[in-house]
């Protein structure tokens, strides 16, 4: 195993078991690429990236693969009240604060706690320490990310938070683009996706939720059954950006729900995302417009779609959604597993 490393530099690490090929940075815990097989055997890059951490440091990346903190999504207005105390965040998506501020922890360098390139079970662990007041939030935490290939074709993230002398909200979300097809194949609209959640959390003109729960059925939001996602986005403005309230199934696996399957013809490749999490952001990529990643290959509108399990946007301010709130001393944890197959 390698040593534990305090390291500046933002680098670039691998996770290699014979089958997935996967790289990752310390640069906001970000998947930069992951290989796997299609029905023939081919294996295929399924993530929208660039080649080197460059441009992920400079900016250019709109969340390509990170982990975004200390909350994910949207705060109305970037205000919260916690105990009696008024909170102010950045404005960096106006009018509302989004995915952490400023400089959420997407644009942090963590620490290399651990890393076993390749083998059985091969893992990178990731640590990261946001301190009191970072981007406005309460209280430090210290927060914990673990990648482990668990099997041939399944990959599980483990994220861990514990606030240490105040409480604070926290919200960690993975915010891979994938692309089934592979990542330089042109836009997600004829993959076909079933969504294990039969209510939304509707949202006003800044995609922020109303506080309504409401169901999907009749509704351009219904992926109760497996359909094209293109099927109906034309009736949605721009694309799907919304929070699907996650149902609980029969269906777990390591006492984990399953969010949602993904499919894509061509490849015949799956994506089958199990999670604890309550809510789930349905994103198409919306904004996406000429980015020039992996081999020169150029991302337009549409040419990925992220499947963010989470705590609800906005959930601080309002009641009725499960709450984000972790007390001082109590430990968050949010796991996803994402199991390929053809």
């Amino acid at each position: 195993m390698a040593d534990q490393s305090k390291n500046n530099t933002p680098e670039i690490f691998e996770l290699n078991n014979g089958s997935m090929h996967v790289k990752i940075s310390n640069y906001g815990a970000t998947i930069t690429s992951l290989f796997v097989p299609d029905k023939n055997g081919k294996s295929a890059d399924v993530v929208l990236g660039f080649d080197s951490v460059d441009p992920y440091a400079k900016g250019l990346a709109p969340y390509f693969g990170c982990i975004v903190g200390r909350v994910a999504n949207r705060i109305k207005e970037g205000k919260f009240s916690l105990n009696g105390v008024d909170y102010t965040l950045p404005i960096n998506k106006p009018p509302n604060s989004l995915h952490g501020g400023n400089k959420g922890f997407d644009k942090k360098i963590w620490d290399v706690a651990g890393h076993k390139k390749d083998g059985d079970k091969p893992f990178i662990i990731f640590k990261y320490h946001s301190a009191d007041g970072e981007e406005g939030y309460p209280g430090a935490a210290a927060v914990m990310a673990t990648y482990t290939l668990t099997s041939a074709t399944t990959m599980r993230l483990d994220m861990e938070a514990v606030p240490e002398n105040k409480d604070t909200p926290i919200s960690l979300a993975q915010h891979t683009y994938w692309n089934l097809a592979g990542h330089d194949s042109g836009n997600i609209l004829d993959h076909r996706i079933q969504i294990w959640g039969s209510h939304v959390t509707p949202v006003d003109q800044f995609t922020v939720p109303t506080g309504e729960i409401l169901p999907v059925k009749g509704t351009p939001f219904d992926f109760t059954e497996e359909k094209r996602i293109g099927e109906s986005i034309e009736e949605v403005g721009l694309g799907y950006d919304h929070n699907y309230v996650l149902d609980c199934t029969d269906q777990e696996k390591d006492g984990l729900k399953h969010a949602v399957k993904l499919r894509d013809g061509a490849s015949s490749r799956i994506l089958d995302l199990w999670t604890n999490a309550p809510g789930m952001q349905f994103y198409t990529g919306n904004y996406v417009n000429g980015v020039v990643g992996k081999g020169n290959a150029v991302y337009g509108k549409h040419a990925g779609v992220c499947l963010e399990t989470q705590g609800f946007p906005n959930a601080i301010n309002q009641l009725n959604f499960p709450s984000v709130v972790v007390k001082a001393g109590e430990k968050y944890k949010h796991t996803m597993l994402f199991e390929f197959s053809v």
